[in-house]
């Protein structure tokens, strides 16, 4: 097979718009088709319908029959793949081209899951023994803290490993060590502070030992204000266990970071850093060396585990053809709900309750990467971009939430994570929770007619409020055993469908710059808050008076 031509980034950022292209518009025209066709009949006039929108791989069954597709939209979803260009932007992404185009970076997270031996570039150099360097590095500490030879100031081994983060520097691994539990060290205590709020450090550390603690610092600047605020409130914390004594800090603190001099003035030895690279961004660097503390808590070969369930879905979403790619299938058929159906969130429902923060860590993978308004060119998008992703643990959310799937006004598009084999084997739980996801798209997909309800003697006058109208479209995976290995390849599932659609929709997946002005604001907002005098304000009119009623009920005139 011949090999395809690598798109250089000034190719990818002048493609044609994407509303322009011949696929696009023919979707539109199908969407607009009057007397859309339902699932009822749908399933009706193909008897082979459910494998033919089946899809299996890496031990995951995509089941997509429950969408409101059909061979011919398909077609068209894949034909808007190839005049998008999708898998050439796919290539130069592998190859290290610097398709971060704002920021003029790579973007290379397949590479922290490369195995040795693999060559992944970037300007000429292979990057691979780099990350193999720092993971080793990493291991090696991680086994130190596990076998209880990594003592604090006093010589007390470390039994509590807290790392202190935000977003991307803790959402993954916060996600992660959840969904590992299984496999953590019963000897170690892992929790995790992000909120600049100080009730989440309090209560993070209430019952902890300063001398039993390390603190992972987990912050690429090292200057971002809410990981350094509490990292300076955890130092002052440890060093009030040993009297104020200072050399206390390189025994209590770690840091994953690339300033090593803002790292050595807080008092860390910078021997004990651990760094990473411009070409990871944070919300794809859980499988850095910003896994650390999810390293500590599950053991080095845990972690390799789910490094190569990574990549086994990198080299799936690389070499598979685009009509047996879960990543491509899956952002497809994403593209046509949120774009063509006007479905404007998307649920995410793992019915395993090891999964509780997966809907939380997706919210960010996919509202940041993709939650843009401008083109790779700088123009204004004229279509829809990325949907709200939220949801929560099946069978939780089915007593909150899914009355609103239901019968709700909205349609939202549902992804529906459920393993065969459960971690643990505990009398008929398992059975019963399986039977409720495959009950609960059953319902979605063909609901109940006022007919159905009629015919089993409901009261007519209440008749109507149990009516389904069904064709709620939702897509099943059926994993065969939740394990690190299938974890990786879950995340990275989400991670190249993230891909796909930022490629589709021609924005940049990999930067965030609608996070910065918050941020600059309030390092403005601060000072004003705190002055002991009255601060002249130049906001508007709103935040003058909320800063002057804050102030006024802390007593500050």
């Amino acid at each position: 097979m011949p090999s395809r031509k690598i798109p250089s980034v000034s190719e990818l950022v002048s493609r044609p718009a994407t509303n322009r292209l011949p696929a696009w518009k023919a979707l539109a025209a199908r969407s607009r088709r009057s007397g859309r066709t339902g699932l009822r009949d749908l399933f009706a006039a193909d008897s082979r319908r459910a494998s033919r929108f089946t899809v299996e791989a890496l031990g995951i069954t995509f089941d997509h029959s429950k969408h409101l597709i059909d061979t011919k939209t398909m077609d068209l979803l894949f034909d808007l793949a190839e005049e998008a260009g999708v898998t050439g932007h796919r290539d130069a992404m592998f190859a290290g081209e610097r398709i971060n185009v704002t920021e003029d970076r790579a973007v290379l997270h397949v590479a922290l899951r490369a195995p040795k031996g693999a060559v992944i570039e970037v300007d000429g150099e292979n990057v691979v023994p780099h990350v193999h360097e720092v993971l080793g590095r990493m291991g090696r500490f991680a086994n130190k803290v596990r076998g209880g030879r990594w003592l604090g100031h006093s010589g007390r081994p470390v039994r509590n490993v807290i790392n202190i983060g935000i977003g991307g520097s803790d959402l993954g691994p916060a996600m992660a060590y959840d969904a590992m539990r299984k496999w953590a060290s019963d000897d170690l205590t892992v929790r995790f502070v992000s909120n600049v709020d100080a009730n989440d450090f309090v209560e993070k550390t209430r019952d902890l030992d300063p001398e039993e603690t390390l603190f992972i610092v987990s912050s690429k600047t090292f200057t971002t204000l809410e990981t350094m605020t509490n990292a300076h409130t955890a130092r002052r914390w440890v060093l009030k266990a040993f009297d104020g004594d200072k050399a206390a800090a390189a025994r209590h603190f770690v840091a994953v970071s690339t300033n090593a001099a803002e790292v050595e003035k807080f008092g860390i030895d910078t021997a004990n850093m651990f760094g990473f690279w411009d070409w990871v961004g944070g919300r794809y660097s859980m499988d850095s060396a910003i896994g650390l503390s999810t390293m500590i808590a599950v053991g080095p070969k845990r972690f390799r585990e789910l490094l190569d369930g990574f990549h086994d879905m990198d080299e799936h979403f690389r070499t598979a053809p685009p009509r047996r790619n879960l990543p491509m299938i899956q952002a497809l058929i994403g593209i046509w709900n949120a774009c063509f159906l006007d479905a404007d969130t998307v649920a995410v429902l793992p019915y395993d309750q090891y999964l509780d923060r997966f809907s939380a860590y997706l919210q960010q993978l996919e509202m940041e990467s993709n939650g843009k308004h401008v083109t790779l060119a700088g123009k204004h998008v004229s279509w829809g971009t990325c949907p709200v992703i939220w949801g929560q643990p099946g069978t939780n959310g089915q007593h909150a939430f899914y009355q609103m799937i239901h019968q709700g006004t909205r349609i939202v598009p549902c992804d529906f994570l459920v393993f065969a084999d459960p971690v643990n084997k505990v009398g008929d739980h398992h059975d019963k929770l399986v039977a409720n996801v495959f009950a609960q798209t059953e319902a979605l997909a063909f609901g109940k007619t006022l007919e159905e309800i009629l015919a089993e003697g409901v009261d007519p006058k209440v008749a109507p409020h149990k009516v389904m109208e069904g064709d709620r479209p939702t897509s099943t995976f059926l994993c065969d055993k939740l394990s690190p290995r299938m974890l990786g390849r879950l995340i990275a599932m989400y991670e190249h469908k993230v891909f796909v659609q930022g490629s589709i929709w021609r924005v940049n997946s990999f930067d965030q710059w609608g996070v910065e002005l918050g941020k600059k604001l309030a390092q403005a907002i601060i000072p004003e808050l705190r002055s002991k005098d009255r601060p002249r304000l130049k906001h508007d009119g709103s935040t003058n008076a909320l800063i002057r009623k804050y102030r006024g009920l802390r007593g500050r005139s």
